[in-house]
């Protein structure tokens, strides 16, 4: 599986922007798709995640309600609509894939593939 993240930018608080994750290969509806971040001198911390049936999403407790992750089956899509951003958003959007959802979605190290990052810069 080969994931490419795209969409990121600078934006101002209180604005939005959607990221894309494209994925390629072999993926299954059991698939577990996922967002993390990593801002600098930070651990990479989990966004949110949806399974490619949509039958489950998660979010971190600091983009609920701000942000929204979505899938297009067909596309082979992962999207991540980010609204009311704020300065603390800044950091790298990593994609990632793990084989099948886990109470543990968190934890990086159960993902199989990762995509190669898109900066998101919000100024205050």
């Amino acid at each position: 599986v080969q994931l490419q993240a795209s969409g990121g930018g600078l934006v101002q608080a209180g604005g939005s922007l959607r990221l894309s994750c494209a994925a390629s290969g072999r993926t299954s509806s059991n698939s577990f798709m996922a967002w993390f971040r990593q801002a600098p001198g930070k651990e990479r911390e989990f966004v949110a995640g949806v399974r490619w049936n949509g039958a489950r999403t998660v979010y971190g407790d600091s983009v609920k309600g701000r942000f929204t992750i979505s899938r297009d089956n067909v596309k082979n899509v992962v999207y991540l609509q980010m609204n009311s951003l704020r300065p603390e958003d800044t950091a790298v959007y990593y994609c990632a894939a793990d084989r099948a959802y886990s109470v543990s979605y968190s934890d990086l190290g159960r993902y199989d593939y990762w995509g190669q990052g898109t900066q998101v810069t919000v100024s205050s």
